[in-house]
């Protein structure tokens, strides 16, 4: 049977059935839409059914629709208010142009509407897939929520939409996980102490922090973004980085510029994340039998928050008070939870070319790497509780894949409608149990087409990235778990044949062939005449190639299913293509 045969036949079977019970007591979850308070969106949702509640400072008519896009292009839409104390719903659906019809089937169903002076409450409900063409089906990917309101009800489509309009992405099936009252708990803040933002598009931040000095363990069991208001766009994630506990306390308190050549060596000992956040994430609160360790030995005593502000207009004059506060309690939760970054390796050698609609990257977790720390560690293995998805600009779909002997389990987690605005935990429906032996994929497919030259792996929002960070239990002495393609491999596609030895400059300089002699081999990348054809083409020869594995503990030592040289050994080695296998292993340790 056709997928929509079934369909009809699934809407056959519940036809007449629909009784959805609609209290406003049950919604289990929120957000606020505009930035003026005006329009609250309250949802709850079950395996087929998803039932929505609009408060809306307006006695016109309220609008809502989902958008693949976050435009009214492609729309699908919902229209309806109450007038003269009849309460409306109507299912429209947009075109190419933005022009609004009407819906042959009317999926959105009105449950109750209420209306006073100053506000309209519209409670309406849908199936998740409707099996209608012209409605999008709500998955666990990020969706562009597009809302409206007039003062005035609705009449036709040419009055379809006023002043009062916008959008906000959402994960409409993210699960929802029990939220302490916070009022009784204690809580520390990790802030910038209102720093002045250089004039340039792309500045990572960093500063050293002491965590409070308590005498026995505690967990943090919530963490919440301080975003100044005003920097929503302006920072792009907040990363807190577990540092050597044998820094001299004068360190606390010093900033500088990441990943400078200026920077405190200090700053090189914090390798290993301890929490991410990213732009549009909301707080994160741990589930009740999990929470960070503090107060321990085993814990760190000091912390470098690394902030991405993200400038492409250059604003000047800029300065930043931005952070995050942690709750902690000390009546101690079951399991320490650990952060686990697991993808693409961010290095140079990450290559996308230009003008291609689909290019997929792939980041591996190695069963080699997996089988080596938890058979050390941790024999039972780890459980996954949340997954944060991060990518940059070009990205466009997400997902993290897990094989167990062979075999590809459910999806870990996924995002196929990325936005760049928009990245935060996923909490998983159940938690995974991760074993020794299982191997981790993380995807990213990116969309370039726009874009004239080569797109790098690297720090810059208009680089690219290709991440997955796992939030599980109990913790282990695995930071990252990555993979990068071997990289001159990628440079014989492009007709590269020998390169310049010992290696003087970065990036290294090409030998030959003539067309690219004295290039630098990101210059060489981007003078090679690509197409769609090609760029696919490479990336069907890019997955084909051997890959370096990263398996880093905390303190940034390697488990040994990792063979990593460090750059000083990597110039010493004859780089001719030839005889350089071994760069695979090398290059990206400068990076």
């Amino acid at each position: 049977m056709t997928s929509l045969g079934f369909c009809a036949l699934l809407l056959l079977m519940i036809s007449g059935l629909r009784q959805v019970s609609c209290s406003r007591q049950t919604f289990t979850n929120t957000a606020l839409l505009d930035a003026h308070g005006k329009y609250h969106l309250r949802w709850r949702y079950d395996e087929r059914t998803i039932v929505f509640e609009a408060e809306v400072e307006t006695t016109g008519y309220i609008g809502f629709g989902l958008s693949p896009s976050g435009s009214m292009a492609h729309s699908d839409m919902m229209i309806g208010g109450v007038e003269n104390g009849k309460p409306y719903v109507q299912d429209f659906y947009t075109g190419t142009n933005r022009e609004v019809h009407l819906d042959h089937r009317q999926d959105y169903h009105l449950e109750y509407a209420i209306e006073n002076n100053t506000h309209t409450i519209l409670c309406f409900s849908r199936d998740l897939n409707t099996c209608d063409m012209d409605d999008k089906i709500i998955t666990e990917s990020t969706v562009r929520v597009i809302w409206a309101y007039h003062s005035d009800d609705f009449k036709n489509v040419h009055n379809y939409h006023g002043l009062n309009r916008g959008r906000k992405s959402l994960r409409l099936l993210n699960p929802q996980h029990h939220q302490d009252a916070l009022e009784s708990f204690p809580f520390f803040e990790i802030k910038n102490p209102n720093i002045t933002i250089p004039f340039k598009d792309t500045t990572y931040y960093c500063q050293i922090f002491m965590l409070p000095e308590l005498k026995r363990k505690h967990h943090i069991i919530r963490i919440e973004p301080l975003i100044q208001k005003g920097h929503e766009n302006l920072i792009h994630h907040i990363l807190l980085y577990q540092c050597d506990s044998n820094l001299n306390e004068s360190e606390v308190g010093m900033g500088h510029e990441c990943y400078h050549p200026n920077m405190p060596d200090s700053f090189l000992t914090c390798e290993s994340v301890f929490f991410a956040w990213a732009i549009g994430g909301q707080s994160f609160s741990y589930p009740d039998h999990v929470g960070l360790s503090i107060g321990t030995s085993n814990d760190p005593l000091y912390v470098m928050m690394e902030v991405h502000y993200d400038n492409p207009t250059f604003q000047e004059g800029l300065t930043d008070s931005s952070g995050l506060r942690l709750f902690y309690t000390s009546e101690l939760r079951q399991f320490d939870a650990g952060v686990l970054e697991t993808g693409v390796w961010v290095s140079l050698y990450h290559i996308i070319p230009p003008g291609v609609s689909e290019y997929l990257s792939e980041g591996h977790c190695t069963k080699e790497c997996l089988q080596e720390v938890l058979d050390h560690e941790m024999p039972l293995g780890i459980n996954v509780f949340a997954v944060l998805l991060h990518s940059h600009l070009a990205g466009r779909s997400l997902r993290t894949r897990h094989f167990r002997n062979g075999k590809e389990l459910q999806l870990l987690a996924y995002d196929d409608e990325f936005d760049f605005n928009f990245q935060e935990f996923q909490y998983l429906k159940e938690e995974r149990r991760v074993l020794s032996g299982d191997h981790l994929i993380t995807e990213c497919k990116y969309n370039t087409i726009d874009r004239k030259n080569v797109t790098w792996g690297g720090l810059s929002t208009r680089d690219e990235m290709c991440l997955s960070y796992l939030l599980y239990y109990p913790r282990i002495d695995l930071s990252r778990c990555e993979s990068l393609p071997d990289q001159i491999q990628q440079l014989t596609f492009i007709g590269v044949k020998e390169i310049y030895s010992p290696v003087t400059a970065w990036p290294f300089i090409i030998k030959s062939p003539k067309k690219y002699r004295n290039l630098t081999f990101t210059d060489a990348m981007d003078t090679f005449k690509w197409s769609k054809k090609k760029g696919l083409a490479f990336n069907k020869f890019v997955l084909q190639q051997p890959i370096n594995v990263r398996c880093s503990k905390h303190n940034q030592e390697e488990w040994p299913v990792s063979v990593i040289l460090s750059f000083q050994s990597y110039m010493e080695v004859n780089l001719s293509l030839s005889t350089t296998n071994h760069i695979s292993r090398l290059i990206h340790s400068k990076q």
